[in-house]
């Protein structure tokens, strides 16, 4: 969640000896260093929700989740990010500097949506994280509404994306092999009025 703040230029090693001895964390792209905004009680409860989902359904498997704490290194953008749900099948591989950790090969990156994130986490963002050849699956997860937006990377390297705006709708997370239902994703959220039906058709 990506707050407004003058741009200030730094070093990876600088933003991250600042990083270990802030109270808030901050966000971090070619040198210009972003404050991390308090999230909504919609926002933790979605979190909230995803974490748990995965989490029971990860137990046997190869792989294992982290919340948003968890700092993710995308060196083709020199970027830092704290994805809200990160999930890595396998051995994590992590970027030491500044006596910090920050995970290389993430499986599984998902983004709750909002008004002051949504620009970056669906375009920005995004266009760093296709970079990780490790990166198999994106999810943007909206917070007004139920809806959720799945990439999923192909053989070819390009992405097939798909939408879920119902309740009863279930999203296949094929690449760690678990599943998403949207009742569960959004329990405990009141939505202000029912969405009209999204009729976009995946792209390809």
């Amino acid at each position: 969640m990506v707050a407004h703040q003058k741009p200030q230029r730094a070093s990876p090693q600088a933003y991250l000896e600042r990083e270990r001895a802030a109270e808030r964390k901050s966000e971090y792209h070619d040198g210009v260093i972003v404050a991390m905004a308090g999230a909504s009680p919609e926002h933790n409860t979605i979190v909230f929700n995803l974490a748990g989902a995965l989490s029971a359904q990860l137990r046997g498997k190869p792989c294992r989740g982290f919340s948003s704490d968890l700092r993710v290194r995308v060196p083709a953008c020199n970027a830092y990010y704290y994805p809200d749900v990160t999930v890595v099948c396998g051995e994590p591989q992590y970027e030491m500097l500044a006596g910090l950790r920050s995970l290389l090969n993430p499986t599984l990156l998902i983004e709750v949506l909002s008004e002051t994130t949504e620009k970056a986490d669906r375009e920005g963002k995004f266009d760093c994280y296709w970079t990780l050849e490790s990166l198999k699956t994106y999810v943007l997860v909206s917070q007004d509404r139920p809806r959720m937006e799945m990439f999923t990377r192909q053989a070819d390297g390009s992405w097939r994306v798909e939408i879920a705006n119902e309740l009863a709708s279930v999203i296949p997370l094929e690449a760690i092999g678990c599943a998403l239902r949207l009742a569960d994703v959004y329990e405990n959220i009141a939505f202000e009025e029912t969405p009209q039906q999204d009729n976009s058709s995946p792209t390809g």
